[in-house]
């Protein structure tokens, strides 16, 4: 709905029944905003209002102020998708107005649009995983291992031009394992970027190591190179380098590896590569997961491309990825019987979820240029918002906008961003904060975190930062209601300052 619908919704009371019927034929939206002369809420006006009006033979010249009056069921702008549910619910209604804090119309709850919910990144499924699937089941090959899961490893390690890759059950599983390849144990030290989301670092805490998180740079909102020196310095003095660094490249765009790949070198660090959000990205050409010691992906339901659940590992050296396989198949050794000598781990990928990936990892291309497109129409649709600013794309680098995401610009934004992700979820429309940084959560209380020494640029984002929906199957027609939803909560927000 767009402001000047919004606005058709809105009438007088001294409008006449006849009136008001035009306008409820008009909009079509089964329902009226009736409004006194400074403009708050008087009444609603429904279908169900006029023909009772009708049946009571009041004539179609009379006034909306004639009718017979019923104190509105409204909410604010600080309410719930959940409290206005409730308030439908309650009264069997379909129409629930949102007032402002002087008690002037500002939005409008529709039950029917509720139904129609916009996810923030749904999977899309075609028909290539289809003929994979059904040929796990034709040959029986349904538990883990089997020869998709030989091939997805082959056709991923391909695509990224990595030598080796070890499919397992999630991209957590595939951290978990690389971090104890690469030697991390109990009292070491792992540093990890903070603005990421859990999965990234809680494998640290599996291990029994400690994490320190390292900031973000403005320009990528990936890992600063400049607060990564300044942790490794500080490591270095204290004799506590650490095992690894784990840089995560965020909502599907590469950290800048030019520059940290040398400085891990100089300290002799090895860089394990979350690429979980990245797929299908490119820092300079080379894809993103390829740069590491280790790169990981995730193909959990939410990512560009889907297993369902599931993730892998990459690396150039096989015995590496050859000892993934060992422990994630509860470290068996080579036996007639069931012999370990080690602890392993039920982490390896089923045939039919690898069958998925491979019908997925055909269009993977397809996804990246649409998830782009998607990006690029809401930056089009909104280049006339001064209050915002996209996640940038630093030269060189194709990101994969898996997830499009802004920050909102001036010293309130906190509060302008929770007011518009509310308005946003009262119309049925997912959007979410951008992750909470690490050093920021309660469970890593006391953890070390290096800025560049300036300011705090993930908190900053955090704080700011709103993720829209973004599917590669998000229709234009749902772009669209998002955009004007957007606007109109932007719209909102803006005003909520003003009159501040």
């Amino acid at each position: 709905m767009t402001a000047g619908e919004f606005a058709a919704l809105c009438v007088r009371a001294d409008c006449t029944l006849r009136e008001a019927l035009i306008a409820l034929n008009d909009t079509g939206r089964g329902i009226l905003l009736v409004t006194h002369p400074d403009g708050r809420l008087r009444r609603t006006l429904t279908d169900g209002d006029l023909r009772r009006a009708a049946l009571n033979h009041v004539k179609d010249t009379s006034l909306v102020s004639e009718l017979p009056e019923h104190p509105p069921i409204t909410l604010g702008t600080d309410a719930s998708y959940a409290q206005g549910m409730t308030l439908l619910d309650r009264h069997v209604i379909d129409h629930l107005p949102i007032l402002d804090a002087t008690g002037k119309p500002v939005d409008v709850m529709f039950r029917r649009e509720l139904s129609q919910r916009i996810w923030l990144s749904s999977p899309h499924l075609g028909e290539e995983e289809t003929a994979f699937v059904a040929d796990a089941f034709k040959t029986n090959w349904i538990a883990p291992l089997g020869p998709h899961v030989d091939g997805f490893e082959r056709e991923l390690a391909a695509y990224v031009g990595v030598g080796h890759a070890a499919a397992v059950s999630s991209g957590t599983a595939a951290i978990h394992l690389a971090l104890l390849l690469l030697g991390v144990r109990p009292g070491d030290t792992v540093f990890c970027s903070s603005l990421t989301f859990v999965a990234s670092c809680n494998p640290i805490v599996y291990c029994g190591a400690q994490p320190v998180f390292i900031d973000s740079d403005a320009q990528s909102w990936n890992m600063s190179p400049v607060a990564l020196e300044r942790a490794l310095e500080w490591a270095k003095r204290e004799g506590r380098l650490p095992r690894c660094v784990i840089v995560v490249n965020l909502y599907g765009q590469s950290a800048d590896m030019d520059t940290i790949m040398p400085l891990c070198e100089r300290y002799g660090v090895p860089v394990l590569e979350d690429a979980a959000e990245s797929l299908g990205a490119l820092y300079k050409g080379r894809p993103s997961g390829s740069f590491g010691k280790i790169g990981v992906y995730s193909f959990n339901g939410n990512k560009i491309i889907t297993t369902s659940g599931g993730g892998m590992l990459v690396a150039e050296d096989a015995a590496l990825m050859e000892r993934a396989r060992k422990l994630a198949t509860q470290a068996r050794e080579p036996a007639p019987h069931y012999e370990h000598a080690e602890l392993g781990f039920n982490y390896r990928m089923s045939n039919v979820l690898a069958g998925i990936g491979r019908g997925q990892l055909r269009v993977l291309e397809q996804r990246v240029e649409q998830r782009r497109k998607v990006f690029e129409r809401y930056r089009d649709a909104l280049a006339g918002e001064q209050d915002l600013q996209w996640m940038p794309q630093p030269s060189g680098m194709r990101s994969t906008r898996w997830l499009t995401c802004f920050t909102l610009l001036g010293a309130d934004a906190g509060a302008r961003r929770d007011l518009v992700l509310r308005a946003l979820e009262r119309h049925s429309i997912e959007a979410r904060p951008v992750w909470k940084p690490m050093h920021q959560q309660p469970l890593f209380g006391g953890a070390p975190y290096f800025t560049d020494g300036g300011g705090d640029v993930a908190a900053g984002l955090f704080d700011a930062g709103i993720c829209l929906p973004s599917g590669s199957n998000l229709t234009q027609e749902q772009q669209d209601r998002v955009i004007e939803q957007l606007r109109r909560a932007l719209a909102l927000a803006k005003g909520r300052r003003a009159a501040a």
